[in-house]
């Protein structure tokens, strides 16, 4: 990689690993549903007129079924879920139980019937992941809600699922002109939620600046920065930062929230990010590429921005 390669790579982590940190800060004041309008319309703002003026969302018109499924599976539940759970979970236990994505993923490619082969070492991997959520749950009992969990497993099987439904039916689609229609569905779906709820009250200046943040930063900066990114160094080396972003998110809650980091997070953060290395390493030259979970970006590239 060359050094401007290894530079998008480090901003990219940082970008993707703070989304955890913001949205615990701004479920403080706001409702979910507030929340990902805020993020889907501030996106929407900054991403769709550029995909206009590059012809990026006539072909989208189309394929609107599956842009609408993909919309409703990776953005609208998911963002919603993830930040109903953070009212009642860490944000540092979330993005811990987000690595569990590959995981899933690799069951979703093995339940559609895909003829790559189950290697003793993914099943190992598989195994791996397995436990260290086991441990996550085990440990931290205590901290937990049976709802949030509920909430958590949506999340990833949803951000699993959302990249399969890119590849097979979005591939062939401009990238940024399938990200900004996305957000701007998802935008148009919570807005009357968002108007229902909005807070009786103008939320802290820490509140507001998470959700501009969240906006700006970590949706519409960062596909730009990670469109970059796979431009430098290629569509599979990108998606490493997924095992990267939830550790940056474990540091950012325990330092900046003074969230407990326990024996159960530090454990399954270990056995979850070997299990998924192990399970989505390619079995041999002719088998097709590993699904690896993330923000879904560009031709057949299943990588999950929280």
């Amino acid at each position: 990689m060359t050094r401007r390669g290894w530079l998008l790579f480090g901003v990219m982590c940082l970008i993707w690993g703070i989304p955890y940190l913001l949205i615990k800060v701004a479920v403080r004041d706001l409702a979910p549903a507030d929340l990902v309008f805020g993020r889907t319309i501030i996106g929407t703002v900054l991403l769709l007129p550029i995909a206009l003026s590059r012809g990026q969302i006539r072909p989208l018109v189309a394929r609107w079924r599956p842009l609408v499924l993909y919309s409703l599976v990776e953005i609208a539940i998911a963002w919603f879920l993830l930040s109903d759970a953070e009212t009642h979970i860490s944000s540092s236990l979330s993005g811990l139980l987000v690595t569990a994505v590959p995981l899933v993923g690799v069951l979703i490619v093995r339940l559609r019937g895909a003829q790559e082969r189950l290697t003793s070492t993914r099943l190992v991997g598989l195994l791996m992941g397995i436990a260290g959520v086991g441990a996550v749950l085990g440990f931290d009992l205590g901290h937990i809600t049976l709802l949030s969990m509920v909430e958590m497993a949506v999340v990833v099987c949803c951000y699993a699922l959302g990249p399969q439904i890119l590849a097979h039916r979005l591939a062939d689609l401009p990238s940024l002109g399938v990200v900004s229609g996305s957000l701007a569905i998802c935008a148009v779906i919570f807005a009357p939620a968002a108007i229902l709820e909005r807070p009786a009250h103008l939320p802290s200046t820490s509140v507001i600046g998470a959700v501009l943040a969240l906006g700006v930063i970590c949706t519409a900066i960062a596909f730009l920065v990670f469109f970059a990114l796979i431009a430098e160094v290629g569509p599979v080396r990108a998606t490493v930062i997924t095992y990267v972003n939830p550790a940056v998110a474990v540091a950012l809650g325990v330092t900046l929230l003074h969230e407990p980091f326990t024996v159960g997070i530090g454990l399954g953060f270990a056995l979850v990010l070997g299990g998924s290395v192990l399970a989505t390493r390619p079995g041999s030259p002719s088998s097709s590429r590993p699904t690896v979970a993330a923000e879904p970006i560009g031709p057949a590239l299943p990588v999950a921005e929280p």
